[in-house]
């Protein structure tokens, strides 16, 4: 008797939170920072489209979620790549705050000099710049330079990127949001550089948040955010998050140093 009355007023385990979801019908790829790696993400392309292939039929978006540019060798084959894309696939840009940097850099000359120390240097030379005509070049003169050899589509496509965008129960973003602030307040600073007040933040965002801009190794999922940032430009490893439902999964480009690494682990 006195078993069944302390089973009566036991406290009950608290259900599961419901898992994200994107609406029926619906299937969403989301990319992280590809960073000039032109390579990864021709490989990446491929598996996206095979594998939603394999899935069967769905309304399915791809989104980028910024810094295609930067670092690695070809940012300038990754944008074509990516125009060319979303010439036959539903594709959404996110703006990053590397865009951010590449766009503002031609017309203001500090923040040209900001974006050559973080990775510039590597996207103004994938457009036909001379590299021994860029060492002799002033700061002014290679505004000039740029706006001669970067065409004017490539400019067009990243002026279009987007600051955050919903599907279902997920928000992405490039950065992160500010904790505690409405998605319609947040500002576009925060979006596209934001980082230790946003990861450190554990509590509900109102959404799954998907970002990139913080590399870590591996996938980072929390219940709050997931990272998929994973450092291609230096890792070799470029991951795409897969969502359909309330289910997820990871499609990963890996170039032969990550793949020896791999296997050797």
């Amino acid at each position: 008797m006195i078993r069944r009355f302390r089973q009566m007023f036991a406290p009950t385990e608290p259900e599961a939170a419901p898992r994200a979801e994107v609406p029926p019908g619906e299937r969403v790829y989301a990319i992280g920072d590809i960073h000039g790696r032109l390579d990864l993400f021709a490989q990446l392309i491929a598996a996206i489209d095979a594998d939603d292939a394999q899935r069967g039929s769905a309304d399915t978006t791809v989104v980028l979620l910024g810094d295609l540019v930067d670092r690695g060798p070809d940012s300038a084959g990754v944008i074509a790549a990516a125009r060319a894309w979303a010439s036959r696939r539903k594709l959404r840009l996110l703006a990053g705050n590397h865009e951010e940097m590449f766009l503002d850099s031609f017309d203001d000359v500090e923040v040209l000099r900001h974006f050559l120390r973080y990775g510039g240097k590597e996207t103004i030379l994938s457009y036909p710049i001379d590299p021994e005509a860029y060492r002799q070049l002033t700061l002014p003169q290679l505004q000039q330079r740029m706006r001669e050899a970067v065409p004017e589509v490539d400019l067009a496509f990243l002026r279009a990127g987007e600051d955050a965008i919903v599907v279902g129960d997920y928000l992405f973003v490039h950065a992160g949001i500010r904790p505690g602030v409405p998605l319609e307040e947040q500002r576009p600073g925060d979006l596209r550089w934001i980082r230790e007040r946003f990861l450190a933040h554990e509590g509900d965002h109102g959404y799954v948040v998907v970002h990139g801009h913080t590399i870590a190794r591996r996938v980072e999922e929390m219940p709050n955010r997931i990272g998929i940032d994973t450092g291609a430009f230096v890792t070799g490893r470029l991951t795409a998050l897969g969502l359909e439902g309330s289910e997820r999964w990871y499609l990963t480009a890996r170039d032969a140093i990550a793949r020896a690494e791999d296997q050797a682990a």
